[in-house]
């Protein structure tokens, strides 16, 4: 690390190159770091962890509580390579944040930070990649295999995939990641965190990701799951999930920017129908606030899917349908032909317990028209016809509170049964208060971070 100068009182430490053995960023009292250009932990070791590339050495980044980094540009960006770690673990009361330059700078009237409600794209943003299956090889290979690797999109050569499920690419809790985003060009993106091939070892709780110029998170294949998300404000998807992903997530918020970004979900890439192992995200009590005018749900490619116990309050005016299934193997019936014969594929998209809060429930199109759709959503204590009764935007009220839950167990994983709907339990019940930004009763995004140093 190098000493750069000062911002908002504190001492810059610029972290840049690639870093290898351990570092860690310590919570000093005036000390702030920097991110300069790709920052590399470790150099890629290769898809196969028994066979590692040769020259290639490994890296382990651990982050205190607390600690503040930002970037002063789009390809400042912080990559996790194959084989290396990074241990960020803040705490409710004191996160970890990534944030852009603009976020420490006074304004014009020295009263307050340069970040304004529709700042973005102002560095770039956190790359995971792990050893775990993915379905789409680069230069050919079995997908689902270690012989299967692709390119991460947004940064230079850069490598995920491989046979790996279980790999850990570390820990992270307590973060937060505002104003990043960077657009080389099309589907060439830096997302707020990136996720590609990280296997089911990997720690992921309590992360917030704020006006990302891309989309907030994006799983490419891999097996890692998640508990306790907030997505606000991203220019394009919230959560967007390709290649073979098949893991589990479990209390989610998503607020969009009143007509600003695309989907709350999008799911799959087009034209992989026949890739396998097919994505399998499964998601479980979540709360999407939706104010554009996309549908908010967007199944496609093959993958499959389920939502339980959740709800999606359309704001637009007007107001789009709530989902949008594309592809005739989206909606067919179970195969048993997936390559992941642990989990054979599951047919189409799994809804228990969903609440949707659109004039329209469903897209008639003519790819997968309603008809089709419909006979998958009645029943199982779905409601096509919800008007929400939100508090505070995203706190249940007396419809959410009477709606009846699905035990969601019957999907795997390590799910458990909240027995409510949606993403809280009831108006007390602010898991979020102390770590997040911009959510009811908490700071806002905008201000200068604190000195939390010791």
């Amino acid at each position: 690390m190098t000493p750069v100068g000062t911002i908002a009182g504190r001492l810059i430490c610029q972290l840049s190159g690639t870093i290898t053995g351990s570092l860690r960023l310590r919570n000093l009292r005036g000390v702030i770091y920097s991110l300069s250009g790709q920052v590399n932990i470790g150099s890629d070791m290769g898809p196969d962890p028994a066979a590692p590339l040769a020259g290639a050495a490994p890296g382990v980044l651990t982050i205190d509580p607390g600690v503040k980094i930002f970037g002063s540009a789009g390809p400042d960006v912080l990559v996790i390579n194959r084989g290396s770690q990074i241990f960020a673990e803040g705490t409710a009361n004191n996160p970890i944040i990534f944030t852009g330059r603009p976020n420490f700078e006074l304004n014009a009237a020295g009263t307050s930070s340069n970040a304004g409600p529709n700042t973005q794209g102002t560095w770039g943003g956190l790359v995971i990649l792990g050893r775990a299956p993915i379905h789409q090889c680069l230069g050919g290979g079995t997908p689902g295999t270690v012989s299967c690797q692709n390119r991460i999109e947004g940064v230079l050569n850069t490598f995920y995939g491989g046979g790996t499920a279980l790999e850990s690419s570390g820990r992270i809790n307590f973060m937060q990641l505002r104003y990043g985003g960077f657009v080389l060009g099309d589907g060439n993106e830096i997302n707020g965190i990136t996720f590609g091939g990280v296997g089911s070892g990997t720690f992921g709780e309590h992360i917030q990701v704020h006006n990302n110029a891309d989309d907030g998170l994006e799983w490419f294949g891999g097996r890692n799951s998640h508990r306790y998300l907030v997505v606000t404000g991203s220019d394009d998807d919230s959560l967007d999930t390709d290649f073979g992903y098949r893991a589990f997530q479990q209390f989610i918020v998503v607020i969009q920017r009143p007509g600003v970004g695309d989907r709350v979900i999008e799911a799959e890439t087009g034209g992989f129908d026949l890739l396998t192992p097919r994505s399998f995200p499964r998601m479980v009590n979540f709360t999407f606030i939706s104010q554009n005018g996309s549908p908010p749900i967007l199944l496609r490619g093959g993958t499959d899917f389920a939502l339980v116990n959740g709800l999606i309050n359309a704001t637009a005016s007007p107001a789009p349908a709530c989902l949008d299934i594309d592809g005739a193997q989206t909606i067919a019936p179970a195969s048993g032909t997936d390559s992941d014969a642990s989990q054979n594929d599951a047919g189409p998209p799994i809804f228990r317990s969903v609440l949707f809060g659109c004039p329209t429930t469903v897209v008639n199109d003519t790819d997968v028209n309603a008809a089709a759709v419909l006979p998958i959503l009645e029943g199982n204590n779905n409601i096509l016809n919800y008007v929400p009764t939100l508090i505070d935007t995203i706190m249940p009220g007396a419809t959410e509170l009477n709606a009846i839950a699905t035990d969601p167990t019957f999907l795997g994983g390590p799910l458990t049964f909240a027995n409510y709907v949606g993403a809280f339990r009831d108006a007390a019940d602010r898991w979020y208060n102390g770590w997040t930004c911009d959510l009811p009763g908490q700071v806002s995004c905008m201000a200068i971070p604190a000195d939390n140093g010791n």
